[in-house]
């Protein structure tokens, strides 16, 4: 892993001293980058087949979302020969065995032809029928949705191989292996954010290597942020000159990244809670102590990566976005969440939480209520949006419930709140109490986050409280 991030900040500075032909080759170096990173899976060929499956996806998804100034063979011609090109280049890896440069094992020549053929007629029958956009965007909407619950749903999958692929391989073949496809929970929301942005409206105009650049840029493929593409375009078409201010914010960022994630995460992974760890520590104290290092360790981990892709982006001259803001030094669960993955909550706020909450405004439901479906609902989903299981469902339910109640609660105290201010040494004192009792209640959350079935998550709470058999 750090010789890959090694490899990628060294790659950010040699293209950021590039100057022309910057937009190509930003678009050449994060397509690769999709398959140099992709993992190991089972079938093999899946190595291939994933990271050409996210670019083809990101070119279909540009063509029935691109406005009409923004199509033409002569814009998009380079940019679609580039893709070509990369697609190509990995297949020709075959023939460096056995020294693979991006492990992958592509299939044999005609049938790759036969899949760019196939997603030309598609691109053709997309043409002659473009007053059916609105239909094209649904049905790419729901391929994305469908194809999101199979990549986190692996019992579903498994159920659908074994019922229509397992047969035709054999018996040594009845199960497929959890699929690993690279970025794909961040790639998804990307498209998903540009296709409910055209039916909208709201979409600008981008041609196929900024949209393609947007959805695959490399420092963000495999932790975000996730950016908007309507932030991201105007940074990749003007090409800025770095400062010495941005010199000095690359090496900081980049420097507390590496010093999260490879010195304080891997500490703490040590003794962090994991399902061995739940079924062994019977001490209250000890169990305590395991459940603070997941709290710090997860937030390290997924911090650090945030810093290093913002440092790497800003090498290349992109300001990202932040993702993080000393989420645990917050006073209520609300703020919380307006400062940890910061990206994440914006998106499920603009695309999920405000429409719905409209929605049931029109309905006239008790505002009280429409606010506990939206609130529970969202967070059950940003909670599946991590992985379909019994755990994280739990996290999002156990979050959606705080920030109900911490909203109820709110709206109880806020005019004695007015009526009679608080002292300034009360007031800092319920400050400190409320950032104490949201952390340790975002830390009790990620027992079920950590943990893989809700029995150990049950027994680390009994542990903690001293009531464990």
């Amino acid at each position: 892993m750090l010789i890959q991030i090694t490899v990628l900040l060294a790659g950010a500075f040699l293209l950021g001293l590039i100057k022309p032909g910057r937009r190509l080759l930003l678009l050449a170096a994060s397509a690769l980058a999709v398959f140099w990173l992709q993992p190991a899976t089972q079938p093999a060929n899946l190595a291939f087949w994933l990271p050409a499956a996210t670019l083809l996806a990101s070119g279909v998804a540009w063509y029935i979302t691109a406005a009409p100034e923004a199509r033409g063979w002569k814009r998009n011609g380079p940019a679609l020969l580039v893709l070509a090109g990369v697609i190509l280049l990995v297949d020709l890896d075959r023939y460096l065995d056995p020294a693979y440069v991006f492990t992958v094992f592509s299939p044999r020549p005609p049938v790759l032809l036969a899949v760019l053929a196939g997603l030309g007629l598609l691109f053709l029958l997309i043409s002659v029928s473009r007053k059916w956009q609105r239909v094209w965007l649904a049905l790419a909407l729901a391929a994305l949705l469908l194809a999101f619950v199979l990549v986190k749903a692996p019992a579903l999958l498994d159920a659908l191989y074994a019922r229509l692929a397992a047969p035709l391989s054999g018996p040594d073949q009845a199960l497929l292996p959890a699929l690993r496809w690279l970025g794909f929970s961040y790639i998804a929301f990307r498209l998903i954010h540009t296709i409910r942005d055209r039916q909208s409206g709201r979409l600008p105009a981008l041609a196929l290597d900024e949209y393609v650049t947007y959805v695959v840029f490399f420092p963000t493929l495999n932790a975000g942020p996730i950016d908007r593409a309507e932030r991201f375009v105007p940074e990749l078409r003007q090409a800025p000159a770095l400062t010495q201010e941005d010199w000095v914010f690359v090496i900081r960022r980049v420097s507390f990244g590496l010093f999260k994630k490879f010195v304080l995460a891997d500490t703490l992974a040590v003794f962090a809670l994991n399902d061995s760890l739940a079924r062994q520590v019977h001490s209250p104290g000890w169990m305590w102590l395991a459940v603070y290092a997941y709290a710090f360790q997860i937030y390290f981990d997924f911090s650090g990566y945030t810093d290093l892709a913002i440092g790497m982006g800003r090498l290349l001259g992109f300001h990202l976005p932040e993702n993080f803001s000393a989420p645990y030094l917050k006073p209520d669960i609300a703020q919380f969440w307006n400062n940890w993955h910061i990206t994440l909550t914006h998106w499920f706020r603009a695309y999920y939480f405000n429409p719905l909450a409209r929605s049931l405004r029109r309905a006239r439901l008790p505002a009280w209520l429409g606010l506990a479906l939206a609130q529970f609902s969202t967070m059950l989903l940003i909670g599946l949006w991590h992985g379909f299981g019994w755990g994280y469902l739990l996290w999002g339910a156990w979050h959606g419930v705080g920030l109900f109640v911490h909203n109820r609660w709110s709206e109880a105290i806020r005019s004695r709140e007015q009526a009679a201010p608080p002292s300034v040494l009360r007031h800092k004192l319920l400050v400190l109490a409320g950032v104490l009792l949201t952390f340790h209640f975002v830390a009790l959350g990620w027992v079920f986050f950590a943990l893989s079935t809700p029995e150990l998550a049950w027994r680390v709470l009994r542990v903690l409280f001293g009531v464990a058999s």
